[in-house]
């Protein structure tokens, strides 16, 4: 038979702080939660700035912290605070039977080589060889190792002794779902009894924000709930987001005396080629299959919705159907408070609705179309769902534990 799935730790940065009671206060005990937000440094666009972090506390060595860039670093130390949570420090025989799995984005480019690079290329004599002489000059090749995603599971190893497997995913919003979908398939499955999974992005980088602004995926000008945008042209507004979970069967969490915040009782994922209709199609089908997943009353939806327009509204429709037919409660928009995490955005809305089930409550609406409904009911689950920027479409369901 197929093991109960447990979350058992969970690890959460972003703008609204450090760690679960950062973010319950931000986002459930206030009557009107504030998101954070820096609209100076890459305006017209806005983002949701990381809070400062005190490395040292996660990260001791500076060498270590010094040989990462600040999207590691961010991972690193937000995978720290989830294996803290779960009570695995300094347990070296757990942690080495911790497996990892990471969802990674491609790794900051050092912005002052481009911009030199860009600068000077319009007046050499020969640009292909001033290119090829600035690449192999200003490129160190310590840094070009630096960008390689699956070295911020190598670092979370070096740092923290998590020597069990490890994988890493691309492929932005997707995979994160994907990541938390093998940890828990493969738990299911008995090929697997702890994992530590979860991901890391930060907003307002140079590169991440002139790539994403000449996509034209960007929401420009002052920033407004993502159910207004699609009406008005749609688009994101980046949130740098850390978001790190210990998955480890109900048995093995028994045995080692750890209680869970949630189980886990369904990840699926799809990718449509975003015809109109077909991603919720897509969403409709797993919303089917999830339904019948635990029971009670209808779940509340925590929603990954970037603001995209089509996709955006395309997702508005299909939840404010399921509310119609009193199959859902309410739901929230994440990146409303939090921005779009890409990568960690699935981990980050799991653990979220862990901790919403563990503390009895749920979270207050940020949202000034009235979409979002205060929740009435104490949840005994709810459903978290992300569509990816360009495709990818992920739903999953947290279920309370007695």
């Amino acid at each position: 038979m197929a093991r109960e799935v447990w979350i058992t730790g969970i690890g959460l940065t972003s703008s609204l702080g450090e760690g679960l009671d950062a973010h319950w206060r931000a986002m459930a005990e206030v009557d009107q939660p504030q998101p954070v937000i820096d609209r100076v440094r890459a305006a017209p666009f806005a983002f949701h700035p990381m809070v400062p972090l005190d490395l040292d506390q996660q990260i001791p060595r500076k060498a270590d912290q010094r040989q990462m860039e600040f999207w590691q670093r961010l991972g690193t130390y937000t995978a720290g605070l989830a294996l803290a949570d779960a009570g695995l420090v300094g347990d070296n025989e757990q942690l080495s039977q911790t497996h990892m799995v990471v969802a990674a984005g491609a790794g900051e480019r050092d912005a002052d080589a481009d911009e030199g690079i860009l600068t000077g290329i319009s007046s050499a004599a020969n640009p292909e060889n001033f290119l090829n002489e600035r690449l192999s000059s200003d490129l160190r090749p310590t840094l070009f190792l630096a960008q390689l995603p699956n070295l911020l599971a190598g670092n979370i190893s070096i740092v923290h002794k998590v020597t069990g497997s490890s994988r890493t995913f691309l492929g932005e919003e997707i995979s994160g779902v994907s990541a938390v979908e093998i940890v828990f398939r493969r738990i299911r499955a008995g090929q697997g009894d702890i994992f530590l999974v979860g991901g890391a992005s930060v907003a307002g980088r140079k590169d991440m924000m002139l790539q994403r602004a000449i996509g034209g995926t960007l929401w420009a000008g002052e920033p407004v709930s993502v159910w207004a945008r699609p009406e008005r042209g749609g688009g994101t507004v980046l949130g740098s987001l850390g978001a790190f979970l210990v998955i480890e069967s109900r048995d093995h969490a028994e045995a080692r005396g750890r209680k869970p915040y949630a189980r886990i009782g369904a990840v699926l994922s799809q990718q449509t080629r975003r015809r109109p209709g077909e991603a919720a199609a897509a969403a409709q089908r797993q919303f089917d299959e999830i339904a019948e997943v635990g029971g009670g009353g209808p779940p509340p939806v925590l929603s990954g919705a970037t603001g995209m327009a089509q996709a955006t509204a395309e997702e508005q429709g299909l939840l404010a159907a399921l509310i119609d037919q009193g199959r859902i409660s309410t739901v929230r928009g994440s990146a409303n408070i939090l921005g779009s995490g890409i990568e960690a955005t699935f981990p980050a809305l799991m653990g979220l609705g862990a901790l919403a089930l563990s503390r009895r409550g749920f979270f207050r609406p940020v949202d000034e179309t009235g979409f979002e409904q205060p929740q009435s009911e104490t949840p005994d689950r709810i459903v978290a769902t992300t569509w990816g920027i360009w495709r990818g479409e992920g739903m999953g369901v947290v279920e309370a534990v007695d």
